[in-house]
């Protein structure tokens, strides 16, 4: 019983490392999308992945998409549309099947790299102001920070309007 108990927690550790090593779930957390109990949420979903893994077997990686999908919708009033969703399922996929296949030193190996990804925390900060800035654009930019050695700083397309009056921004590539 001990061997088990220790087995899911290190599930549950894996679990925690991708979600909260992922930067959508971060930036999400850390300017409150998700409310004053967005870290609960957080830990939450912890929770709630690692049941779903249990609850369904032989899971599609569109499955855990949708699901993460779903979550940060409802939860953090967030629609991921950076691509990072299918990264974030296969790693998910990857912890549950070593997890489930009992080669838990190798989990722990992938929960330690996963760890170590996460010390390179995203950021936000915010556009000077117009005061700061003695500028006429009407425009507002963000500029994402991010201490990870394969970020390219690339200009990013201007933002489109569309017929609709919403403001289209495109991922930079």
């Amino acid at each position: 019983m001990a061997a088990s108990t220790a087995s899911r927690e290190l599930l549950s550790e894996g679990v925690r490392a991708v979600l909260h090593g992922w930067p959508v779930l971060q930036i999400a957390v850390d300017n409150g999308f998700g409310g004053v109990y967005g870290e609960q949420k957080a830990d939450w979903m912890v929770d709630v992945v690692q049941q779903y893994f249990h609850d369904n077997a032989d899971l599609q990686q569109y499955e855990v998409e949708d699901f993460i999908a779903q979550l940060m919708d409802q939860e953090f009033d967030t629609v991921v549309d950076d691509g990072s969703l299918p990264e974030v399922s296969l790693s998910l996929q990857q912890v549950f099947s070593q997890w489930q296949q009992g080669a838990l030193q190798q989990l722990q190996h992938t929960i330690d790299t996963l760890n170590q990804k996460k010390g390179q925390r995203a950021k936000v900060k915010a556009p000077p102001t117009q005061s700061e800035e003695d500028s006429d654009e009407d425009t507002q930019v963000m500029e994402c920070e991010s201490s990870g050695p394969s970020v390219s700083r690339t200009e990013a397309p201007p933002p489109q309007e569309e017929e609709d009056g919403w403001t289209l921004v495109r991922k930079r590539k």
